[in-house]
This record gives C-alpha cells, sequence and structure tokens, in this order.
C-alpha cells in the first residue's frame, strides 16, 4: 500500500490504475458536483464561500468589523488622554528619566532640546462614564457612553510604512495578509455578490502614500485581498463591460472561458484558476450589487443629514461611513476606511482641528445609525492610527503653533459595538503621556482580541506557508478580557 500511494504521488502507474494525471481528471469530473451545490446554495440565500474553518471556535458576538483607521498617527493626548500635568509643565524640557533611552526619528532626533507640549484644547469628561474628550470632537463626546477607549496601545514601529503595515497585518515587514483577508479566508463571505473585505479611502486626502499591500492577500491565494471601491463614476475599476459589450454577451464570454478554465484545472490543479473563475463570476454579480449599494437615493433627508455637510461630496469621509453601514447591513465581513492627514509635525492646531471636523461628526452619526438599526450589537467599529505623538514639540515651540513626532510608546484607540464594554477606559500612560503606567496593549493584543470577538481563537486560524504555520498574532497575542462584554 504504501509503494502504491508512493507511485500515485509521484505520477506513476500504480496498483489502482491511476495516474496522477488521470485521477486529477477524474477530479475535474466533479466539478460539476460541486457548482451544482454552489447553485442550490445560492437559491436557499447562503453563501457558497464558508471559510476554512467552516463556523467560528466558538459563538462570537461580532459579526464585521468597520475600521476607521486614521493614518498618520492620531495625537492621543490632543483628543482622548487628558494631561493637565502636559499643560502646567508646558515648554520646559523633557526630563531624561521619562524618555529613557528610546530611540526618536530622524526628524527631531537631532534637536537640541525637547520641549513638552500641553494641549491647546480644552478637556472635558462626558456621560455617566466621565470619559475625556477635547472640544474638538463634539458628537464623539455626545456618544462617549457607547464607546470603550483603550488608551494604553502600543508597537514597535516609529515609522509610517512599518507602523500601518503592523497594525493592518500583524508584522511590519510586507509579505503577511491583512486583518480582512485573514478574516475572509476563516469566516467566508456572507454575501454572493459582493466582496466579503472593501477598502474605502477618504478621496483628496494628502499624506503618507497606502499601498495596496495594506489590505493584500499575502501568502494567501489572491481572492483573500480587498477590493478597494473608489468615488466617481466606476466604483471599482474594469467591472463594467467594454463598450459594444453587453449582459448577454459577457455572460456568453464567461461562460465559455469557465469552460477552458475548468479544462486547465482539470489538468494542473492550480487553486489560483478556482480563485480566477470565482473573481470573474463575483465581478459579473457585482455589475448589479456595486450600483445598488453606492446608491444613497432611499437614505432619508435625516439620516443624511446626521453624518454632515461632506455627505453630498463623493468619497469624502462622511459619504464612506455612510457607504460603511450599508455595506455592513449587506453583510460584508470587513470593511477598512482610510483617513490620512493625521501626521502633524507641524501646525499641529490647526492640522488637527481640521483632521476632527472632517471625522467627529460622521463617526459619530455611523456608531449611532448602526445602533438605531439594531446592528451595533453585532458591528465591531473601530477608530485609531498606526501610532501616537510625542508629548515634546518637533522644531521650534511658539505661543500658536508647534508639531509632534511619531510615537510608538502610547497611543489611544475607541471602538463599539461586537461585544465590546461600552462606557469603559482601558490602561494609562504616564503624567507626561510618554509610556504605559497601566495595561499595556500591544498590536497583537488588539488582533487576537478583535479576533475572540468574532468567535475566533487567534491561535487556531492559521496558515501553512513555507514550512511554518503563520497566524495574524504571530507566535504573541493575549485577549484583553477586560474590555469584552
Amino acid at each position: 500500500m504504501a509503494e502504491s500511494m508512493t507511485s500515485l504521488c509521484t505520477g506513476h502507474e500504480s496498483s489502482f490504475g491511476l495516474s496522477r494525471r488521470q485521477l486529477l481528471n477524474r477530479f475535474g469530473m466533479g466539478l460539476g458536483g460541486i457548482a451544482l451545490s454552489d447553485l442550490l446554495a445560492r437559491s436557499a440565500g447562503a453563501s457558497s464561500d464558508s471559510g476554512s474553518l467552516r463556523a467560528p471556535h466558538f459563538p462570537g458576538k461580532a459579526k464585521r468589523v468597520i475600521y476607521l483607521f486614521m493614518s498618520g498617527g492620531p495625537s492621543q493626548m490632543d483628543l482622548y488622554d487628558y494631561k493637565p500635568v502636559l499643560n502646567k509643565r508646558h515648554g520646559e524640557e523633557l526630563p531624561p528619566s521619562i524618555r529613557g533611552n528610546q530611540r526618536l526619528t530622524a526628524m527631531s532626533g537631532n534637536q537640541a532640546s525637547l520641549p513638552m507640549a500641553g494641549s491647546p484644547f480644552k478637556f472635558e469628561q462626558h456621560g455617566q462614564s466621565g470619559a475625556w474628550l477635547c472640544d474638538r470632537l463634539p458628537h464623539l463626546s455626545a456618544i462617549a457612553d457607547d464607546l470603550c477607549f483603550v488608551k494604553s496601545m502600543y508597537t514597535e514601529a516609529i515609522n509610517h510604512g512599518p507602523g500601518v503595515t503592523f497594525m493592518q497585518t500583524g508584522s511590519p515587514f510586507p509579505g503577511r495578509p491583512s486583518i480582512g483577508a485573514w478574516l475572509h479566508y476563516g469566516l467566508g463571505a456572507a454575501n454572493e455578490d459582493l466582496p466579503a473585505f472593501v477598502v474605502l479611502k477618504t478621496a483628496g486626502k494628502g499624506g503618507q502614500p497606502l499601498g495596496a499591500r495594506m489590505w493584500g492577500n499575502g501568502f494567501l491565494p489572491s481572492r483573500f485581498q480587498g477590493v478597494r471601491f473608489r468615488s466617481g463614476k466606476d466604483p471599482v475599476l474594469y467591472l463594467n463591460n467594454p463598450a459594444g459589450i453587453d449582459a448577454a454577451g459577457r455572460r456568453k464570454m464567461l461562460d465559455r472561458l469557465n469552460e477552458l478554465h475548468q479544462i486547465q484545472l482539470a489538468a494542473t490543479g492550480d487553486p489560483e484558476i478556482e480563485t480566477r473563475i470565482a473573481q470573474y463570476e463575483m465581478s459579473y454579480r457585482m455589475q448589479a450589487s456595486v450600483p445598488e449599494v453606492m446608491d444613497m437615493k432611499g437614505e432619508s433627508s435625516e439620516i443624511m443629514q446626521s453624518y454632515g455637510l461632506d455627505i453630498e461630496k463623493p468619497g469624502s469621509f462622511a459619504a464612506n461611513c455612510l457607504l460603511a453601514r450599508r455595506l455592513a447591513e449587506r453583510g460584508v465581513r470587513f470593511i477598512q476606511l482610510y483617513h490620512p492627514g493625521w501626521d502633524q509635525h507641524g501646525g499641529l492646531p490647526g492640522r488637527i482641528g481640521s483632521q476632527c471636523k472632517e471625522v467627529d461628526r460622521p463617526a459619530a452619526a455611523l456608531v449611532k445609525d448602526l445602533k438605531r438599526r439594531g446592528l451595533l450589537d453585532d458591528t465591531l467599529v473601530i477608530w485609531g492610527g498606526e501610532f501616537g505623538r510625542t508629548s515634546y514639540c518637533q522644531g521650534k515651540l511658539t505661543e500658536k503653533s508647534f508639531g509632534r513626532d511619531h510615537h510608538p510608546r502610547c497611543f489611544s484607540y475607541w471602538m463599539a459595538g461586537g461585544g465590546i464594554k461600552p462606557g469603559v477606559s482601558y490602561g494609562k500612560t504616564d503624567d507626561f503621556c510618554y509610556n504605559i503606567a497601566e495595561n499595556g496593549v500591544h498590536i497583537h493584543d488588539f488582533h487576537a482580541t478583535l479576533l475572540h470577538l468574532l468567535g475566533i481563537d487567534h491561535e487556531r486560524l492559521t496558515y501553512r506557508f513555507q514550512g511554518r504555520r503563520f497566524r495574524l498574532t504571530d507566535v504573541h497575542g493575549h485577549v484583553v478580557k477586560p474590555i469584552v462584554a
């Protein structure tokens, strides 16, 4: 038997009378049955893409994630982490005992002086939770009791490229699958007609470049990569039929192409051929589903106005937040919104005020909209960037303006819904907002908690690649249980 199996695997004739090519050809004959199962699943209203896990490891409280990623690194002590000591000691040198041996970026590492800079904004406590928020966030302040603030996030990355990559893939080095790709791989899709992983980026915003690797599939099969929706005439590139091709012609072309792909699949067994077939079929179905989800005409004027004046601008953060809600209620598993512009090395008071004006009302409206529709309980909303900012000034400290450098040692996030405890502030930084004083939350801990809320044991969602089993949390990570409801 061992010899027969060996010869079968090496492609030689075995006692079974089958060569490897014959075996693959016979397997190919079974593809019709697979296709029939797919059609039956669709007719029953289910998705045929059940994911590698088939089912979550345990009942998860979240079914989907909306991740509002503030690219550039928002300043934690100017938004959520109130530090009156910094204001009292404004302009004084940062004590060497606080800085320790931490390396600085080249942008402030050569400064002769590192004067501390207090926040120019006023802070007040809000809600029954007493959460501190700055006065540039009035709409988020009004829903403070729905939010969970994590003030003790930290990372090893000190520059944007590795920082964003680390936060989105669990590694500072390119080549790993993104969070959305892992979720699609593990849990599958809940809607046959839309991608499981959709990416939106605020239109017209400058800042650090955001490459496709941030929402890439890494070493997972390519069907798990995120699909970017754009503003304007063509939300998904190359989705529409070319001139002179109608829907019937497109369907015929895909059917004939599918037959050729099936022949090639039977001959080679290459799984990427299956991916190509699935992606062509998805794009065909998206020709109807994408225009429908992008059409906001059915939204009431009350809902539209709740997201703010920018809602009428295609690709604005407000429009993307509303689109995220529409995607979530249609079963999209992971929705990533990128909002660049938080890299305030100079002119911080004015620039951070503008950023807050762009995101405060839409983000709060999104949470309230989900809650009103009964979707917040099983939708996890996340807000945060790749790292924080320094409590000392970068460049010259003036009365009306200054900047802050990158700071990986501590920064703030907030989350809402999806099994997160509302009205909680977790973790604490020191009086200078420079080091973590209590309950540090590493990126791997954050990812482990995110997966836990979706019913996934982060140590068991793995993929074998180049002789090793990889996972989103690498070989680290602990679920932050005190913030789980």
